[in-house]
C-alpha cells in the first residue's frame, strides 16, 4: 500500500496512482481494470500489499515480458520462482480468445513460472476466467475454476464457499460482476434486457436471503458442478428452495407463481459470478452504484426516470438531518438512492446511541446487539415509505432496501399525483397527506411527459390557470362567475410535484428537499408558482448544481430546493426571513460522466490519504488491518454544502 510520506502532493492530469506500489500510470481503459483487480485482491482476497508486484518481469526463454499483476508466496523474495498468481487484465473490447492477449497470454506466464499455482483474466467486461495450474510431473493442466483462492485458502473440486470467507465488494467491481451476469443472461438465455434484469433480480435476492439465513450456505457451485449437467441441476435445485424462502417472505414483491426461469446452466453462471461476494458486508455506496447502473441501463427515461447522483442525496440528507423517530417518504422513488441514503444515515444514528450505552465498544453482548436490531428494524419497518408509478422501479427499490439493511416494508405503487382515495390500500397504508417528518425526492420532469387529466389537475392550486394583477402586482388564481376554477390545458409533473410534496409533510414542522429545473424558478410565466411557494413554504435553501449533474443522460438545469411547510396561521401572516442560497460550479464528474478532481494551479491532481481498513489471514486467522490509500481528491462542491449550511443556519438562528 502506497505510504503518505514518500509520495508527491499532486498528480499529473489524466494519471493515477497505482494502488499497490503507488507509481503514476496514465488513465485508460485497461489501467481502470487493472486497478480494480489489485484493489479486490488487497481488500476481497486478503493478500498484503507487500507479497503483489505490478508489471512484473517474466523471464520467458530469450524473451522477458510484463505481467501486470503476481501474488507471491507468502512473505518471499519478489522472484520468478516464487510467484503464486499471475493476473492479466485487458480492456472491455479485447475477448478472452484472443490470440495475442487474451488466455493463451496468461497461460504461457503461469507456464514459465514453474511454481505458480492460480491465474485471473479479465477484461473487465463480459469475460472474467479463473485457472487453476496442475502438474503431476507429466502433463501441465489448466483448469478453469470458479475463483482464485483468498490468501490462506486451496481451491479444490469441491470449493464451496463459507461465510467466514464471502468478501466485501470493493471498487467497481460488484457492478462489473452484475454486468457479466446480466449480458450473459441476456445474450445466452435469448430474451430481452428488460427481461434479463427480471431474472437478475430474483437471482440477487436469492444470495442475500442465503446470506441472512443461520444455515449453511446454499447459494454455490462448485468448480465440478459447473462442469457437467447434473451439477448445474444440483446447483438449480439449491437456489430453488431459497427462492421458495424469498417468495415467502417478500410476498409483496414476487407472486407465488414466479419462479427463477433461466436454463440450469445460465443460472449456473450468474452463480458462479456473485457467490464469493458478501452483500450484506458490501459498503452502501458500493452496492448503490453497481445496483442503480444496472437499473438504469434497463430504462429509456421516456417517464423522466433519471435517477439522482449519489452525492446529491447525501447532500440532501446530510443538510435536513433525519433523526430517530422521525418519517421519510420519497413519493417518486425511483430505485430508492434517496431513501438508502436517508434510511442509513438514521440507522447510523441508533447504532451510535446504542454503542455507547454497551459495556465494551468492541465485544457487544448478545443481548445488547438484539436491542440494537430491534430498534434499527422498528425503524426501517414504520418510518422509511416510498411511491412510484412504476411498477418496475418499486420491485427495484424494494430489492434495493433489502440490499441495505433490509428496509423494504413500506413501499408501494402508486400514481402520487392522484387523489389518495384512488390508491390501492396497500399504497394508502404507506403514505398519506400531512403525516411526514421529512420527504426527499427527484420527480419526473421532461417536455415529453405531461399531466392533462382534469381530474387531476383540479386537485392542486397549480393545476389551474392563474392571471397576474398588475394593481396588485401579484398573481390570482382564475375563476368563472360561478366561482368555479378552470383546469390548464396541460401541465408538467414537476409543478404538480411541489404542491403534492409539501401536501406530504406535518404541517409547521414537515421539511423536504425537492430537485426542480431551474426554469420553475426564474422563468417569468412561471411566476404563479414561485409566489404559490412563498405563500405555502419557508424557503430554507436553494442549491444550484452545476449543470453536468445529470450527464450524460440529461442536462437540464435543476437546483435542489429545501422547504419547510408553513401553518396555516404563518401562511396567513406571513414575514421576512433570510434564505440560504449556494451555486456550485463543480459536482464530481464531467458531462460524460468521468470524476474530476481538485487541482493546483498547475493543473495537476491534489492528493490525500485516506484509512482503508481490510481483513487479512494471520497466524491462519482473519483479523482487521488498516492500511493507507493516496487517492486524488474528486472535486466535488456538493460535499461541503450541508456544513456549510449548518454554520449559516446557526448564525441566523434558523
Amino acid at each position: 500500500m502506497t505510504k503518505s510520506t514518500s509520495l508527491p502532493a499532486t498528480l499529473r492530469e489524466g494519471y493515477i496512482l497505482d494502488f499497490v506500489d503507488g507509481t503514476e500510470r496514465k488513465r485508460t481503459a485497461e489501467e481502470y481494470v487493472r486497478q480494480n483487480v489489485e484493489r479486490s485482491l488487497v481488500q476481497e482476497y486478503r493478500y498484503p500489499t507487500e507479497d503483489i508486484a505490478v508489471e512484473f518481469s517474466v523471464k520467458m526463454a530469450s524473451q522477458r515480458k510484463r505481467a501486470d499483476i503476481v501474488v507471491f508466496e507468502e512473505g518471499k523474495t519478489h522472484l520468478q520462482e516464487n510467484v503464486l498468481l499471475v493476473c492479466e487484465c485487458k480492456s472491455e473490447d479485447v475477448p478472452a480468445s484472443d490470440k495475442k492477449e487474451g488466455v493463451d497470454q496468461l497461460k504461457s506466464y503461469m507456464s514459465a513460472c514453474l511454481n505458480c499455482r492460480f491465474g485471473l483474466w479479465t477484461n473487465g467486461g463480459d469475460e472474467r476466467v479463473c485457472f487453476r495450474k496442475d502438474d503431476d510431473g507429466r502433463i501441465v493442466e489448466y483448469n478453469e475454476i470458479i475463483d482464485i483462492p483468498q490468501k490462506g485458502e486451496d481451491v479444490r473440486d469441491s470449493d464451496v464457499p463459507t461465510r467466514l470467507l464471502l468478501k466485501a465488494a470493493t471498487g467497481d467491481n460488484l457492478l462489473l460482476a452484475f454486468k457479466r451476469c446480466h449480458n450473459y443472461i441476456a445474450g445466452n438465455q435469448g430474451i430481452q434486457k428488460q427481461e434479463a434484469f427480471t431474472e437478475l433480480l430474483k437471482v440477487i435476492f436469492c444470495k442475500i436471503e442465503d446470506e441472512r439465513a443461520l444455515d449453511n450456505l446454499r447459494f454455490y457451485i462448485t468448480g465440478r458442478e459447473r462442469k457437467t449437467t447434473d451439477g448445474q441441476l444440483r446447483c438449480r435445485r439449491r437456489i430453488g428452495k431459497i427462492w421458495d424462502d424469498v417468495k415467502s417472505k417478500y410476498a409483496a414483491i414476487f407472486k407465488p407463481i414466479e419462479e427463477i426461469d433461466l436454463r440450469a446452466d445460465v443460472l449456473a453462471y450468474a452463480v458462479a459470478q456473485l457467490q464469493g461476494f458478501s452483500f450484506l458486508d458490501s459498503e452502501v455506496d458500493v452496492k448503490g452504484v453497481a445496483y442503480e447502473e444496472i437499473v438504469g441501463s434497463n430504462l429509456r427515461g421516456d417517464r423522466g426516470e433519471f435517477f439522482t447522483p449519489r452525492n446529491a442525496c447525501r447532500m440532501a440528507v446530510e443538510l435536513l438531518d433525519p433523526e430517530p423517530g422521525q418519517s421519510v417518504i420519497d413519493p417518486a422513488c425511483g430505485t430508492g438512492g434517496f431513501l438508502v441514503i436517508a434510511m442509513n444515515h438514521v440507522l447510523g444514528k441508533i447504532e451510535a446511541v446504542h454503542r455507547k450505552r454497551w459495556r465494551k465498544q468492541e465485544t457487544p453482548t448478545h443481548g445488547e446487539l438484539e436491542k440494537l436490531f430491534a430498534a434499527k428494524k422498528d425503524y426501517m419497518s414504520r418510518f422509511v415509505s416510498g411511491l412510484d408509478i412504476n411498477p418496475v422501479l418499486v420491485r427495484a427499490t424494494k430489492m434495493n432496501m433489502v440490499m441495505n439493511n433490509d428496509g423494504s416494508g413500506r413501499l408501494a405503487q402508486a400514481d402520487s399525483l392522484r387523489d389518495p382515495v384512488t390508491w390501492s390500500s396497500e399504497a394508502r397504508d404507506v403514505a398519506s397527506l400531512g403525516s411526514f417528518d421529512f420527504l426527499f425526492t427527484n420527480p419526473p420532469f421532461g417536455a415529453n411527459i405531461r399531466i392533462d387529466s382534469p381530474d387531476i389537475l383540479l386537485q392542486y392550486d397549480l393545476g389551474v390557470f392563474w392571471d397576474y394583477d398588475e394593481t396588485q402586482a401579484r398573481w390570482e388564481i382564475r375563476t368563472d362567475a360561478s366561482g368555479n376554477r378552470e383546469p390548464q390545458g396541460s401541465q408538467p409533473p414537476e409543478i404538480l410535484f411541489i404542491e403534492r410534496a409539501l401536501r406530504f409533510l406535518k404541517p409547521g414542522t414537515g421539511r423536504m428537499a425537492i430537485v426542480v429545473p431551474n426554469g420553475i424558478l426564474n422563468n417569468p410565466p412561471l411566476g404563479y408558482v414561485r409566489q404559490w411557494l412563498l405563500e405555502n413554504a419557508q424557503i430554507l435553501a436553494v442549491v444550484d448544481m452545476q449543470r453536468d449533474l445529470f450527464m450524460p443522460k440529461n442536462d437540464t438545469q435543476t437546483s435542489m430546493v429545501f422547504l419547510r411547510r408553513k401553518t396555516e396561521r404563518e401562511v396567513l401572516a406571513p414575514a421576512d426571513y433570510p434564505i440560504f442560497m449556494a451555486v456550485t460550479t463543480r459536482i464530481g464528474h464531467d458531462k460524460r460522466g468521468h470524476q474530476i478532481y481538485k487541482r493546483d494551479l498547475d493543473g495537476t491532481d491534489i492528493l490525500a490519504t485516506r484509512d482503508i481498513r481490510v481483513k487479512a489471514v494471520e497466524g491462519g486467522k482473519v483479523v482487521e488491518r488498516v492500511l493507507q490509500e493516496t487517492v486524488p481528491i474528486v472535486d466535488d462542491q456538493l460535499r461541503d454544502v450541508p456544513q456549510i449550511y449548518t454554520t449559516w443556519a446557526k448564525e441566523h438562528q434558523q
